[in-house]
């Protein structure tokens, strides 16, 4: 089976070490063992032992950087937000935040073969979460770091003269936008794009969300 990588992952500052690359490389493995085992056997029928197993590391190394199977995933969820913020990041302060907010979204979710192949990945997880406390307690907790983060981007964006409550405000309904999108689409069947999409969904909830707000007028 092909390693599931929702979204597209972004690899890790050119200044980390090569200690800290090699950990995090052994993170993504043992992630993607879990997203693998979690999509043939479900949660309940997969063990940390196993996830261990068919990432090829002790235990002992599971349980060195998750505290239980269902934190194994929380990297490559993660890795969504990663990707979305450095393409935000990406855009000129000069544009309205509204469009830019939407570009960066739109990408994120529609940008390439791996975004479409771990989309589906994320589908699976997101089904599985509505059974299991654990994995959505995951889910929930890497969208909340992801709003905290997306914070001073959005700041930058929106110019100093924004005031900071309008930006956590947009910071948290353009994360929630995304979350809400995944969450409605991973219920269905509708595809990875055109209408009923993730990127769709997620343009439509920005909107919804944020259409009253100043600061995307």
């Amino acid at each position: 089976m092909r390693s599931p990588r929702p979204y597209s992952p972004q690899s890790g500052s050119g200044t980390q070490s090569l200690t800290e690359r090699r950990k995090a490389a052994t993170q993504l493995d043992i992630a993607r063992a879990a997203c693998e085992l979690f999509a043939a056997r479900g949660p309940d029928g997969t063990t940390a032992e196993d996830i261990a197993h068919r990432a090829g590391v002790a235990l002992r190394t599971f349980y060195r950087y998750f505290r239980n199977k269902q934190e194994a995933v929380a990297p490559l969820l993660a890795g969504g937000g990663d990707a979305w913020r450095a393409l935000l990041a990406e855009e000129d302060p000069a544009t309205p935040l509204a469009q830019a907010l939407e570009r960066a979204v739109t990408r994120a979710l529609s940008d390439s073969k791996a975004v479409e192949e771990g989309l589906e990945v994320t589908r699976g997880l997101l089904r599985a979460a509505a059974t299991d406390e654990g994995l959505r307690a995951v889910w929930y907790r890497v969208n909340q770091e992801s709003e905290e983060r997306l914070v001073p981007i959005v700041a930058r964006l929106a110019g100093p003269e924004a005031d900071e409550m309008a930006v956590r405000l947009v910071s948290a309904a353009a994360t929630d936008a995304i979350r809400v999108a995944l969450e409605l689409w991973s219920a269905g069947d509708a595809p990875v794009s055109g209408s009923g999409s993730p990127a769709d969904l997620a343009v439509r909830c920005l909107r919804e969300l944020t259409g009253a707000m100043p600061l995307l007028r």
